[in-house]
């Protein structure tokens, strides 16, 4: 099956260590959507969760991925990345149809 997104390899590094960090059960997979509404329109949304029926699911470098149908629309072809430097760290998301936003 093709990968939806990406997960660059400094993104998948940060995810593993989150996993590692926060004690993620194994049963528990990467969640990726998108959480919306109001004034502030739609934001991207990573997580930890057990798989639903509504769940397309993926192996994207070695890491479990879930994707609710119904987000599938709106992260197709994005690109998570990790960002680091002295003022700020964390994920960005880079999407060709979405400007770029941070999470």
């Amino acid at each position: 099956m093709t990968e939806p997104l990406k997960i660059t390899a400094m993104a998948a590094d940060a995810i593993r260590g989150v996993m590692v960090s926060q004690n993620v059960p194994d049963n528990f997979r990467l969640r990726v959507g998108m959480r919306g509404g109001g004034c502030g329109g739609m934001s991207y949304l990573l997580g930890f969760d057990e798989k639903r029926d509504s769940d397309l699911e993926y192996e994207i470098r070695g890491i479990p991925v879930l994707i609710e149908k119904a987000h599938s629309m709106y992260v197709l072809g994005m690109e998570i990345d990790w960002h680091e430097d002295e003022q700020q760290r964390g994920f960005v998301f880079n999407n060709p149809t979405i400007r770029e936003e941070r999470g």
